[in-house]
């Protein structure tokens, strides 16, 4: 089975490879392509696959290239983890939002939508490719904003495009942890859209746990969202919310946090993996040295995430259960599997919302529970959501599609009223001013006209 590896230089790529050589079951992937347009960014991660490679008989082989035609080509799954305008990029959707006071998150507010402006079309640009070049294969987006764009490829690849995050199994991982309950055994009622979902039950042998995690103060405190919403404000909720909304709800001290932050995340990440790939693809670095770079790089990268919000609420630093992998690279190899062997599996993905959630549209992509086999991501039945998360998505969702028709038509009116109607935008005027800046400064914004 060939997977290709859009982003193929990007730096979690490493984490996919990793849940590939764990994988010696028939009909595993045994091919892997990496495309990226940076050939140093290709050898630098080549370095490190070979060292995670070492030793592993049955190791996928690995081909790297620049022409996306070719990669594309061929692919029984291509896996997207594109950055349009890499860090760089995303350093200025950061201080331009900061800059007039807002959020500047690249999934979240203003910040997200000048980087799902710069994203979509190349996203589609993709979706179309594959339409043309392998029209069997599955996409997996793990590019971001992940439902945003998993949205607009559907367009042209339908139910064969499916988004992947690996915030709502991380925090039903944890939580169930604080229950003292396997993981596994846990069935999870989430729903919402990427980055704005809510987990409302935590279900084990047909008993609702979530109520007894929620009155046990101490319980909350020992992973992540119980110590950045607080326990108050979850038992007000009912819920738990994913750590996304942590800057809805705490706005204001997640702006000022960022703020007065000497370098933002972006710029952090910028800094710290230019360092990694220019010493990871010197002459004369082993694939032992690259990886030991790369481990390093990543766990300074996981254990500083969030960082901001926690500091904004003393919910002090990560624990070694948050640090705990298993994340989207374990989401997408059940994914591909349960697709290509029919080997059923209940996932968390971002998916076309049917008749799921009466929030939304049935064309609007959301993020449900659902049951994959050889025919796709059919979701689950779940709860409807309640008024104020039904608000909250309606909400976002207007601004989803506002930059839908913006990329697809080239409005720089529908650009404005994506960044004019969001939540945590509150002001025309802002709207108009950063709108003005991010399409002085980001040059993948030239094709918004009139």
């Amino acid at each position: 089975m060939k997977l290709t590896l859009l982003g193929g230089g990007g730096f979690r790529v490493p984490l996919v490879y990793g849940a590939l050589l764990g994988d010696h079951a028939a009909g595993r992937v045994d091919e892997v392509t990496l495309h990226d347009l940076d050939p140093r960014r290709l050898t630098a991660i080549a370095q490190v696959l070979a060292a995670r490679a070492e030793g592993v008989a049955d190791a996928p082989r690995i081909r790297a290239t620049t022409d996306l035609d070719d990669a594309i080509t061929g692919a029984d799954f291509v896996f997207s983890a594109v950055r349009v305008g890499g860090l760089t990029g995303r350093t200025v959707d950061e201080r331009v939002a900061l800059s007039e006071g807002v959020l500047g998150q690249e999934t979240v507010g203003a910040g997200g939508i000048a980087y799902g402006l710069r994203t979509l079309p190349v996203a589609l640009d993709i979706a179309r490719r594959v339409a043309r070049l392998a029209p069997d294969a599955w996409v997996i987006n793990f590019t971001n904003p992940a439902g945003l764009v998993t949205e607009a490829m559907a367009a042209h690849l339908g139910d064969r495009v499916i988004g992947i995050c690996d915030s709502p199994s991380s925090l039903g991982r944890r939580a169930a942890h604080a229950l003292g309950v396997a993981p596994d055994r846990a069935r999870l009622d989430y729903a919402g859209l990427n980055h704005l979902g809510w987990l409302r039950r935590v279900v084990v042998d047909g008993v609702d746990r979530l109520p007894e995690l929620l009155a046990d103060a101490t319980a909350l405190g020992s992973f992540e969202e119980g110590r950045l919403f607080g326990a108050d404000w979850l038992r007000a909720l009912g819920c738990i919310p994913n750590e996304y909304l942590h800057y809805y709800y705490f706005h204001r001290e997640a702006v000022a946090a960022a703020t007065a932050a000497v370098h933002t995340r972006g710029a952090f990440l910028l800094d710290q993996q230019t360092r990694f790939y220019r010493r990871s693809a010197e002459p004369g670095v082993t694939p032992a040295e690259a990886w030991q770079a790369w481990e390093a790089t990543r766990m300074e990268r996981e254990s500083t995430y969030m960082a901001e919000n926690r500091q904004a609420v003393g919910a002090g630093d990560r624990s070694d259960a948050d640090l705990e992998s298993g994340g989207y690279e374990q989401v997408a190899l059940a994914l591909m599997r349960a697709i290509a062997l029919d080997e059923r599996a209940t996932l968390i993905l971002n998916v076309r919302n049917r008749h799921t959630l009466t929030a939304v549209d049935a064309a609007a992509v959301v993020e449900v529970p659902c049951l994959v086999d050889a025919d796709g991501a059919h979701p689950l039945a779940v709860d409807d959501l309640a008024d104020h998360a039904a608000a909250l998505v309606a909400s976002v969702k207007a601004v989803e599609r506002a930059v839908i028709e913006a990329a697809t038509t080239g409005s720089r009116t529908a650009a404005l009223r994506a960044f004019a109607v969001h939540p945590l935008v509150d002001s025309v005027g802002v709207a108009r001013r950063l709108l003005d800046a991010y399409q002085q400064q980001l040059p993948d914004l030239a094709y918004l006209g009139g």
